[in-house]
């Protein structure tokens, strides 16, 4: 890969004809449309939050170095942001006046500034290394980028690998944050629209977990057709399923649950009241796992981490189950006691038993004292819920 070095770029003419793209927190083009800003590899826009953008600014004003600059040269001589698209986009919004910076404790926009500060900026020159090389070297450079801090996460570096049509698609659905479903799919899922994470959580979901294999499939399709149908598949089976929105609702791993059990019918009306007395049980310590665990008919306790019974409880037990044992001569564990092996009249040390609901939590059982009952381990772990 050849690079060369540029000194004589300013901010203004890197700026000139800057467009911004609002709607989808895009820097799209500079340099009178000869630089495209943000190429389909590049991540969204991420600095408009007040800080990092004025920081930019004001480390032009002070005269402080802002890093260097990669553009990418292509075959047909247009040129294209490799690195500092994040940089570039807030110079050019901010001499747009698409936000402001303090100045002497007052809020202005660039056309407010005073004139010898507005040179400032735009006379800035910026250090520029112009690439030229093959697809492949150009991603795997821009792979290797720092960008100021921010680094890349996983998704946006697959977004740049696998650049082309359904990258751009896929990123307009699930990447733009003027999309009206985002309210909804924020309900399952948590994250950030401008940093992939719900085009991450829809390839995971379509993908089965394979998203790299996907993405390289589809790299130029010309539809997203089968991502959205089944993202939405299965939005809308949680959506018809349950009644109400919980925050633990987030990052369950709906995929894995649609494929499992969206073709069983269900009692809805059974189901959201399993739900809603589960929610008001005490002893359900794993708000989340209710979900699957009704799902699955309610079978699994252990996706609910059931409240244990206290230390105090299980000696206090322990010693009266001990006492009478002592006292007719049997075992401490009662199923040991109903027994004809070795073990019938074994006294067993506390730490070789554990405590039991004599009446399982999941047929009704509380996890209180009145029925705790203590029993080997070896009991313990055969009985299960029975």
């Amino acid at each position: 890969m050849k690079t060369e070095l540029h000194t004589e770029w300013t901010v203004e003419e890197i700026c000139k004809g800057f467009v911004y793209n609002q709607s989808e927190g895009k820097g799209l083009f500079g340099m009178n449309g000869k630089l495209t800003i943000q190429p389909e590899y590049q991540r969204n826009y991420i600095y408009a939050d007040g800080k990092k953008d004025v920081a930019v600014i004001d480390s032009v004003l002070k005269g402080y170095p802002i890093g260097l600059i990669y553009f990418n040269r292509r075959e047909d001589g247009q040129l294209e942001v490799l690195d500092g698209q994040q940089r570039i986009t807030s110079l050019g919004r901010f001499v747009t006046s698409k936000f402001a910076i303090k100045q002497d404790g007052m809020e202005q926009y660039f056309r407010g500034i005073a004139k010898d500060k507005q040179e400032k900026i735009l006379k800035t020159p910026l250090l520029v290394y112009v690439c030229e090389g093959t697809e492949s070297e150009i991603k795997e450079w821009f792979k290797t980028i720092n960008i100021i801090g921010v680094p890349l996460n996983h998704q946006e570096v697959l977004n740049a690998i696998y650049s082309g049509t359904f990258v751009t698609l896929a990123k307009e659905e699930f990447s733009n944050s003027q999309n009206n479903n985002i309210n909804k799919w924020s309900s399952y899922i948590s994250g950030v629209v401008n940093r992939q994470e719900y085009l991450e959580c829809a390839l995971n979901w379509v993908s089965k977990g394979h998203i790299e294999e996907y993405m390289s499939i589809h790299r130029h399709d010309t539809n997203i057709t089968e991502l959205k149908t089944y993202f939405n598949s299965i939005i809308d089976w949680i959506d018809g399923l349950f009644d109400e929105i919980h925050s633990e609702m987030k990052n369950i791993e709906w995929g894995r649950l649609y494929e499992t059990y969206h073709r069983r019918p269900y009692n809805q009306s059974e189901l959201n009241k399993k739900v809603a007395d589960l929610y008001a049980d005490e002893y359900v310590k794993n708000k989340k796992g209710i979900f699957e665990y009704v799902l699955g008919d309610c079978q699994d306790t252990k996706l609910l981490e059931i409240r244990i019974f206290e230390e105090r409880d299980k000696k206090t037990v322990y010693a009266r189950q001990t006492q009478e044992a002592q006292q007719k001569g049997i075992s401490n564990c009662p199923l040991c006691a109903l027994g004809s092996d070795n073990n019938k009249n074994r006294i067993w040390k506390i730490q070789e038993m554990d405590a039991d609901h004599v009446t399982a939590w999941s047929k009704g059982g509380s996890t209180e004292i009145s029925n705790c009952q203590m029993l080997c381990k070896t009991h313990n772990r055969a009985k299960g819920n029975k």
